[in-house]
């Protein structure tokens, strides 16, 4: 099954954000886009996925704004990357989803001031396209790995077409767990 048009065409590194261990047995990618409806979806079932795989798993998120369908999904990868240059990626990232109706450059800003962050820095690091060719390097390790909408998710590498529900994404996810090594017991 692993032919590189399902596989990640980029390891997970250093540079990625990451919630979990890195030694977790499983890893799951997401490419996401904050303005995407479908990723607004998952963003409950990957938050319930998270709970239950505890130490298990580690998530990792790339940027893939469709910008052409959302005019403000670029703008949003940068607040979020902006805001993880001063050690809140996740805080935005999950306040852009919980807010993904509203993500327009005033909603950004009010959300980078409630996370408590260098607002002169955020702006001027957003303003200035600082963290543009971060976001364009996801997009386009992205699409070498096939992605072709959002979100797209991979485990271990290989890309995930399953049902998309917490249920069905756990059993895949325990699942490459026993291939990985010993069963390691999902938080529960």
């Amino acid at each position: 099954m692993s032919n590189d048009e399902n596989a990640l065409a980029e390891p997970v590194g250093k540079k990625d954000h990451a919630q979990g261990p890195a030694g977790a047995p499983v890893t799951l990618v997401e490419y996401g886009d904050y303005e995407c409806p479908f990723c607004g979806e998952a963003y409950s079932v990957l938050k319930e996925v998270k709970e239950q795989m505890g130490e298990t798993l580690r998530f990792v998120f790339r940027n893939f704004p469709l910008s052409e369908m959302h005019p403000f999904a670029f703008a949003a990868a940068e607040a979020a990357e902006a805001a993880g240059a001063q050690g809140k990626f996740w805080e935005m990232h999950d306040m852009l989803y919980e807010n993904q109706e509203q993500l327009e450059p005033e909603a950004l800003a009010g959300y980078a001031k409630a996370l408590g962050l260098d607002m002169e820095r955020f702006v001027k690091e957003v303003s200035a396209g600082t963290y543009a060719a971060r976001i364009k390097h996801d997009f386009q390790t992205g699409v070498m790995s096939g992605v072709n909408g959002t979100p797209s998710l991979f485990i271990n590498g290989e890309r995930y077409d399953g049902e998309r529900d917490a249920e069905s994404l756990l059993e895949a996810l325990q699942a490459v767990a026993d291939e990985t090594g010993p069963r390691m017991k999902a938080a529960r």
